[in-house]
């Protein structure tokens, strides 16, 4: 059977590429490898990039500024079905939530998470209306709806209504070529550029309040209280909007360090994830966790939590806490404490990191185009 031809819509992707983003880089990169007829909007600063990534597709840079959410949705609605059709795609791949109503072809929508629908506290306002509906939408209009997990899909099942035949699990993988273990000289670089003593417990992710912050912000003030030269915390990755953070911080004692980063670039992230004592990941809920996967290629020890996917990436190659400070705390002086213990996960993490591929991950999305496309 032929392979349909995709045309990938890339255009939401931001700048600073968070998880969302580098899922939608590494399948166009693996779909290319592979073979597959593609071809990829993006906006124009980003056509270089997909080019390098994906060498054998179309790369089809838009003319409009997309820069903002209501120009990406109206271009999304008006231009891309005529530009599907102008590169005679036979299916849309809209890759995060949104997707085309009249595009006159199937469509495939990436559903990245349920917790709007699991954890509405955490999503309040506009922004959760506007994904519960989206997700909705999708769940009905699209041919196919993939998602990161399958805790993912028995979510949508329970509490969005979704057909379990229209939906398809791809784990995302994780690129070895960037994230795997770093060269000591490499972690001792990133620890003089932020002044940072040997080791450091680390977390990594957009400061959101599903990451959970402030808890464990408080519960490492726990864990390093009355050592000598405790590690510091470094908070890694785009600031979000969890305004509870900073009077977290606030409260930490004298002598307990707190850093945060902000956006590091990628090729710092082995660095600052294997370098790391511990990377601590204890996220209210989560469609798939690829921090905590990257960690793991880094032959990082990972603390994390048992909601949702995390445990479906992570199995028995990662530590477990609550959610709570107090939880959060004793489970990491618990790692801090032993080091052989570290180091048994550390190698446990690295091998089953190595099984979550971006190849895997696009052999199932061939796997959905096929399925959309025999809709049609």
């Amino acid at each position: 059977m032929t392979p349909p031809r995709i045309l990938l819509d890339a255009t939401a992707i931001p700048a600073e590429r968070g998880g969302v983003g580098r899922y939608v880089d590494q399948l166009a990169a693996a779909l290319d490898a592979r073979g597959a007829d593609l071809a990829i909007a993006c906006q124009h600063g980003d056509a270089e990039i997909m080019q390098a990534l994906a060498p054998h597709s179309r790369i089809v840079p838009v003319a409009e500024e997309l820069r903002n959410r209501p120009a990406r949705l109206a271009w999304e609605q008006t231009t891309l079905p005529r530009l599907a059709r102008r590169v005679a795609a036979q299916v849309i791949h809209s890759p995060h939530y949104t997707m085309p109503l009249a595009a006159g072809l199937p469509v495939v929508s990436t559903l990245h998470d349920a917790t709007f629908f699991s954890d509405r506290n955490l999503h309040l306002g506009v922004k959760g209306r506007f994904f519960r509906s989206w997700t909705r939408v999708s769940l009905r209009r699209a041919a196919v709806c993939v998602v990161p997990s399958r805790a993912t899909a028995d979510e949508l099942v329970r509490l969005a209504g979704a057909r379990t035949g229209r939906l398809v699990v791809a784990h995302h993988g994780v690129d070895t070529g960037l994230f795997h273990p770093p060269a000591a000289a490499d972690v001792q670089a990133f620890a003089d550029d932020l002044d940072l003593p040997t080791g450091w417990v680390a977390f990594l992710g957009t400061v959101e309040p599903r990451k959970n912050v402030p808890a464990l912000i408080r519960g490492f003030v726990r864990a390093v209280a009355g050592r000598t030269d405790p590690p510091a915390l470094v908070l890694a990755g785009s600031p979000g909007w969890d305004h509870a953070v900073d009077p977290a911080i606030a409260a930490v004692p004298p002598g307990v360090r707190v850093l945060r980063t902000g956006h590091l670039p990628l090729d710092r992230l082995p660095a600052l994830l294997g370098g790391a004592t511990v990377v601590a990941y204890p996220s209210l809920g989560e469609g798939f966790g690829l921090p905590v996967l990257e960690a793991m290629a880094c032959r990082a020890t990972v603390l994390t939590t048992r909601r949702l996917s995390l445990p479906e990436v992570g199995g028995d190659a990662v530590a477990y806490t609550g959610t709570g400070a107090g939880d959060i705390g004793d489970a990491l002086a618990g790692l801090l404490d032993y080091p052989a213990r570290r180091t048994e996960l550390a190698d446990l993490a690295v091998e089953r990191a190595a099984g979550f591929t971006w190849d895997a991950c696009a052999e199932k999305h061939e796997q959905a185009y096929r399925r959309a496309a025999a809709t049609r």
